[in-house]
This record gives structure tokens, sequence and C-alpha cells, in this order.
């Protein structure tokens, strides 16, 4: 622990401490025990005072001192009571103060500072541990008047947390406290009788990140318009850096809150935003999509415990998340074992009796009549009575209760947005799902049938081979259902993982994409709502459906089914029923493809549900007017190349050009990018692991060209190289027939190899597959500040000067 700098005389205590590290600065010292060299003496007279003293009166057996080169004075800064303890502090010592000594002239300002910042520490510490415990209302009302006489800000401004920090003026730092609030990054410092305000509102910040300098190894960068500051020296920098880009990310996105952003209750009223709700937001979101959960799903608890797997005859270690429509397992080891349980399917939630070999079980029974055990959960009685309750509230409630689709049912203008004779209200939308409980004669007739059931294609050539290897997948997958489940509360295991990487037999496709996103629960608690839908939804006229209109026989044009009057209509029906259901979005392009494909492995009904389930779900953000979410995967792509492709990064300097040329692979998951029966492969992957797999399939191609990439003298060059590379990429094993891509800038001059899909994505995994989804969100987060200043500003620029956009028109 960090103690108050107390003046002690070295010579006086030799004696009794080891000097086991120094430098100029620093000494950490052991205190001197029974056979170290140096004198029994010694060693016996420090055994006795540690016996005769009680356990409080102790001296801790580590400390570290501060001294000043050539003096005899030194000040005890911190003690531990082991190795581990000490060296930690040791550490950060060097890491963060050691380096920044340097740059001072005076000793008497370097004891100063040492001793500032040491108190300082010694407040955050004292803060993080009574947090742990409950707030303490006294220290925080006491900074909160601090910052309020200090900045002079309106009442209406709100003061979230503040830390103990250096920030630097070039190459000297100003120790002192930084304050976070809701609209503002603040920091304060009266040092040597100087003084220093800094004040930098969060819709300034463009860009927010973790780097470092000469001095320093750990400092948070904050970019504004104008220039750079930065932070170092922070006793929780994770903590610290995490709570500043959310404040960022709210902020931001409320000055565009009219792009389809949704902000948890908390957060929409800034001055109700406190430390616990920014935290409790980055827990909900990454639960949310680490199990591709609705938007209003909230996490409620996370326990740590163990799960009975049988497949292989142990109990897996992991944590156990519940909420509001969940239980969701996941497992320590990274990919391991995942579980899904909405509790639409469960049927009992119960205590075991406690054993020694089953401590705190318990069993949750679904109605696939498999059973999960549970075991080592603290508190079980509170769990099992709080998941009842949910269990009983749910089947008390009307089926079809459309909150669970994570759609706000408000009217508002989205991508192609539609006028009032569309976009329905939220009480049109309620008084729709509440009919849907009363059967009626729909109006309209929808395919009860995937479209490849009734256009089924089949190649003619190596018919055999390929219809053999689809019932090699069918047998293997059956195997694979009787261990492991054939519902959405299936075990997610890396044995799964690989069974999909091979390409989902055709007969099995639509089935597996429906339980992996869970589209299936949907599906099952909205009886009649989509043909409701579809009803209220057809004949009206906005310009969400003309541009559908305009898009329908763009769709897999190649394709029988939509050579037809049965496809098309289909197709219209599903994108049309969509926009009335969610305007914020309306319809976007690159839906019609991806919603075309849908329709080929499932009935009308469910491909609906699949939609909304990528549209509001997997991909966030992605289907609005100027398609943020895509935008900032653009962003995290190009950080994903400079990390795992440096040679590439180091020659193609300008990656927005890679950016760009990918942006398609993101929108369409690869759909109009590369041969149908190639893309179903990695849409397969995309259902079952998310966007990390189009992140890494992208750098799986980029890999296979680097050497040509490399090589390129502009962006034609690059888009060629890639373009031919894509076009070849074949799935022999697929019973579909080969349906070419048409590239403009294919270019067939030089024989080009064909590569298996499979390959690639086993490529894919092997080498990128270590991506995971709470970096993703990091990244995500991170970009998404960069990304809406940039748009912010051109929407700025486009007022001030509103003949740019003609021009650029």
């Amino acid at each position: 622990m960090w103690l108050k700098p107390e003046e002690v005389l070295l010579k006086n205590a030799l004696k009794l401490w080891v000097t086991e590290k120094s430098n100029s600065y620093f000494i950490l010292q052991r205190r001197r025990r029974q056979g170290d060299s140096g004198g029994k003496l010694s060693g016996m007279l420090v055994g006795a005072l540690d016996a005769v003293l009680d356990s409080n009166a102790r001296v801790a057996p580590f400390r570290i001192l501060h001294q000043m080169p050539g003096s005899q004075v030194y000040w005890v800064i911190a003690c531990g009571a082991t190795v581990e303890e000490i060296h930690q502090h040791w550490e950060w010592l060097e890491q963060n103060l050691l380096h920044t000594l340097s740059v001072f002239d005076n000793k008497d300002d370097v004891i100063s500072f040492v001793h500032g910042k040491v108190k300082g520490l010694i407040a955050e510490e004292t803060r993080s541990k009574l947090a742990e415990q409950e707030e303490d209302p006294e220290k925080f009302r006491e900074a909160l008047v601090k910052f309020e006489t200090r900045f002079n800000f309106p009442n209406l401004e709100k003061l979230v947390t503040y830390y103990s920090c250096c920030c630097w003026k070039g190459r000297v730092p100003r120790q002192g406290w930084i304050y976070l609030s809701i609209n503002h990054l603040c920091f304060y410092s009266f040092l040597l009788g100087k003084e220093v305000k800094l004040i930098i509102p969060w819709a300034d910040v463009k860009r927010l990140e973790r780097t470092s300098n000469t001095l320093i190894t750990e400092i948070i960068r904050v970019t504004t318009r104008s220039k750079e500051r930065d932070f170092s020296m922070f006793l929780n920098i994770d903590e610290t850096f995490r709570l500043m880009e959310l404040l960022a990310d709210v902020t931001i996105r409320r000055l565009l809150d009219n792009e389809a952003f949704e902000l948890d209750p908390p957060l929409q009223e800034p001055t109700q935003i406190t430390k616990k709700d920014l935290e409790a937001r980055m827990q909900t979101e990454y639960f949310r999509a680490c199990f591709r959960l609705p938007r209003v799903e909230k996490l409620d608890e996370i326990v740590d415990c163990f799960l009975w797997t049988p497949y292989s005859q142990c109990h897996t270690a992991g944590k156990l998340y519940t909420s509001e429509n969940y239980i969701c397992f996941a497992s320590k080891e990274e990919g391991s074992c995942h579980v899904i349980i909405p509790l639409q399917e469960v049927v009992t939630v119960e205590k075991m009796e406690d054993t020694s070999l089953l401590p705190n079980p318990i069993i949750v029974g679904v109605r696939s009549k498999r059973v999960f055990q549970f075991t080592e959960i603290e508190n079980r009685e509170h769990l099992v009575e709080q998941l009842s309750k949910r269990l009983k509230l749910l089947r008390g409630e009307k089926p079809g209760c459309l909150g669970k689709s994570g759609v706000e049912e408000t009217v508002s203008s989205g991508s192609s947005g539609c006028p009032e004779e569309l976009c329905t209200t939220s009480t049109a939308l309620d008084s729709l799902v509440n009919n849907s409980s009363n059967k009626k004669e729909p109006r309209h007739s929808l395919n009860s049938e995937a479209l490849m059931a009734l256009f089924h294609l089949t190649e003619t050539e190596s018919a055999d081979s390929t219809l053999r290897m689809e019932e090699v997948k069918k047998r293997l997958w059956y195997d694979h259902f009787v261990e492991y489940g054939r519902t959405v509360s299936m075990f997610r295991t890396e044995k799964i993982r690989k069974l999909v990487a091979m390409g989902i037999p055709e007969c099995l496709r639509g089935e597996l994409w429906l339980l992996f996103s869970d589209a299936v629960t949907d599906l099952a608690t909205h009886p009649d709502y989509y043909a409701n839908l579809v009803d209220e939804s057809m004949g009206k006229c906005c310009m969400a459906t003309e541009e559908i209109e305009r898009d329908l026989h763009r769709s897999l044009p190649e394709h029988p089914a939509f050579q037809s009057d049965t496809g098309i209509a289909a197709l219209r029906r599903v994108l049309t029923a969509y926009a009335y259901r969610n305007p914020k979005i309306g319809y976007c392009q690159s839906m019609n493809i991806l919603t075309s494909v849908l329709l080929l492995y499932a009935k009308e009904e469910e491909a609906f549900w699949l939609l909304v389930a990528v549209c509001e779900r997997m991909l966030p953000d992605y289907f609005n007017r100027r398609v943020i979410g895509a935008q900032v995967d653009q962003a995290v792509f190009e950080e994903l190349i400079k990390e795992h492709l440096p040679e590439l990064a180091e020659h193609v300097t300008d990656l927005s050009c890679l950016a760009s040329i990918s942006l398609s692979w993101f929108l369409t998951l690869f759909l109009s990018i590369i041969p149908l029966e190639s893309a179903l492969n990695v849409v397969d992957c995309f259902f079952y692991d998310g966007i990390k797999v189009i992140f890494q399939v992208g750098l799986a191609i980029l890999d296979a060209n680097t050497q040509e990439l490399c090589s390129c003298t502009d962006d034609g060059q690059v888009l060629i190289i890639l373009s031919r590379f894509l076009d070849h990429i074949a799935n022999k094993e697929s019973p579909l027939p080969q349906i070419a891509q048409q590239h403009v800038f294919s270019d067939d001059k030089e024989p080009v190899q064909q590569v298996e899909i499979s390959d690639l994505i086993r490529d894919s995994y092997e080498k990128f597959g270590d991506l995971h989804v709470g970096q993703i969100e990091q990244m995500r987060c991170r970009h998404r500040i960069r990304v809406l200043q940039k748009l912010e500003d051109t929407t700025k620029q486009n007022v001030i000067n509103p003949g740019s956009c003609k021009q650029i028109l």
C-alpha cells in the first residue's frame, strides 16, 4: 500500500533492512530475517521484535523509500506484506515516475512532485476501496464542492467521477486531479504556487487513445480539434480510459440522436448519469455483444459457477449471466463452451441438495428435456428466487410482446424513412401485436417453404461426389445434435465451430441460422405478427417502398427464384414489412441482397425474423442513412490491419483505400462479393460467431494477397488484385452450381489459382481467431467517437455551405 511520505535516516535502519533493488530515486527493501548475511544478531533482533509486537503493530516485511542523490534523508512511500504487492508498486514507479523526474532541474521540485503524487495515489486507493463496498458520500461531496468552485459550471453540469493524475505540458508533468463530468473533461492542479485549469468539452473530443512517450509507457491522449493533451500516472488506467470513452460516446450519440442510436434509460437523461450507470452499461453491452441478444436486454447478475458438460463428463468453470429474458453461460477458457437459454424455453429452476461433491447446485430444465446443472453458486437462494419470479412474470404475459424485438416504436426519420401512412406509431404497433392472438385469415398469401425447396439447383458435373459430401456432413451434424443438443440452448463449443466452418448442409442451413441467431425465439413468441404486419404495410407507398421496388430485380438476379414472381413477391413483402416495423431503419441498400439469401433457406416468416436479428442485434447501427455502424467497423478493420498485417500497413500507408474496398464485404457479408456457393459458408460462420468472422475473413484475404498488394502503386491496382482473388474463391464441396461474379475490374490476362473457401475460413480462424468480442467492442467505442465527430463536422459544414452538397452530388 502507498504511505504518506515519512522521513527516515537510512543509516539507523541498516541493521533491520536489506536492500533488494535501487535506482537513482527509489530503494526497495526487505526486512532482515534470521539467516541473512550481515549478522546473526540482527536477524535475531528483528525476530524478537516481531514476536513481542502484536499483529497490528508489526512492521510490513517490504517497503519502498524515496531518495535524492547524495542525501542521507529518505522518505518511506510504500509498504507491502507480499513480494507481489511490493513489486507491483515498484513497477508502477519505474514505468510512471522514474524517467519523469529527470525533467526537473531543482531537487525540491522533485521531492514536491513525488510526495504530491504519492498523496494523490493514497487518496485514490482509499476511494477505490470504499467504492468496492459502497460509494463514500462524504468524499464525493467534498470532490463535488471543489469541482463546482474551481470550474464554476451551471448547476446542471453533473460530476460523474474524479481521479488523481498528471497532465503533461511538453516534457513537464503537472500533478493534480482530473474530473469527468457529463459534458466535460476537467483538470486542476495547484503546485509550487502555480494554478492550472483545463476544460475540454466531450463534444470537442475527436480521438481518445492509449499511447506512450519516451518517459512514460502508459498515457491517455485526448485529441480535440485544436490540440492534444496527455494524461498519465493513473492508479487504474483501464477504468479511467473506459469511462472517458463511454462519456465521450454518450455525448456524441446525443448530438446525433436522429441516427437510430438507442441509449439505456439511465443514460437518456444526462443529469441522472452516474459512474455506476456507465459501468453497468459497459457490462451490459459486453453481455449483449457476447451472446448477441436484443438491445432491450439488460444484464442483471454475473455469478461465478461451474456447469456440468455431459459431452466432456466434467464441470466447466465460467460465469453465469442473467437478464430479464435469458440465462447465459460462458466458460473462462475463451470459446470452450457457451450456452444461451431463453427463459421462454425454461420449464423449471430448482435447488438441488448441497453436498461436498456438488456444492450449492441448481438445475435449469428446458422444454427439450435437457437439464443444465450449475454448481458452486454463491447466494443461490437469491438467484433461484429471482429466476422463478421472472418465469412467473413471463408466463403471465401475453405471447407476442413487441418489447422483445428491441426496437423503439417511435416515428423518426431513418434511411429511406417512411411518412405517416407507412410508419406507424407505438399504439398502432401494439394494436397490431395484440390482434395477432386473434386468428384471422391473412389478405396476403405467404411462402410456407424456403425458396430453395421450390427452385432447387444442383451441380450436374461431379454431382455424386458433392452429394456424398453433403451426406457425410449431415451425419456429422445429426451425431452432434444427439450429444450437444438441437435447440437454441445447445452447448456451443469448438467442435461445433469446426463443423460450421466446413459449411452447413443445405437441408440444415435455415434451421441452424435460426438457432444460432436466436431468431427462433422471436418467431415462437410472436405468432401471426409477421402476417398481420404484411397486411398492414402492403400497398402503402413511401420513399422506402419506392427504393425497395427499384432494388427487387437486382437481388440475386442470376438465381431462378428471383427470376420468378414467387421470389420477387416474397422479397417485397419481407422488406416492406421490416420498413414498417422499424421506421428508424426503413430500408437500406444491401438489405435486399441479404434478405434474398435468407429467403432461399428459410420460410418467409422465418426470413423476416432472421432479418430482424441481423439488423437489430448482429450488425447494430449498420442499416441507417449513413451506415454509421459499417463506417465504425471500417475504422476497426484499419486498426486490425496495422496490428495483424504490419508489412501491408507499412507499404500501403493510406489504409482508407482498403477500408473503402472492404465496405461492401461488411454490408453484404460477402454475398455480392464472392460466388454465392462460397459466400454461404461465410454467412454460416457469421450466424454462429458474429461480426468477428467478417473481420477474420477480411484479414485472411488481405494476408493471402499481401505480396502483390505491397507492390501496387495506386488504388486501381489494389482493386484489380482483390477482385480477381475474390472472383476465384471456390467451393467444390457445394452441391450448388457455380455462379460467376461479374466484377467490372476483373482481369483475366493471367491465370488465377482458385482458393477453396474452406481453406480460407480455416486460415482465418488459425491466424486471426484470437479476436474476441470484448476487444472488438472496445475498438468500436473508440472509433465511433472519431466517425461521429467527422459526420458532425460534415453536417455543420453543409449547414454553413449548403452548396457544397450539390457540388459533390
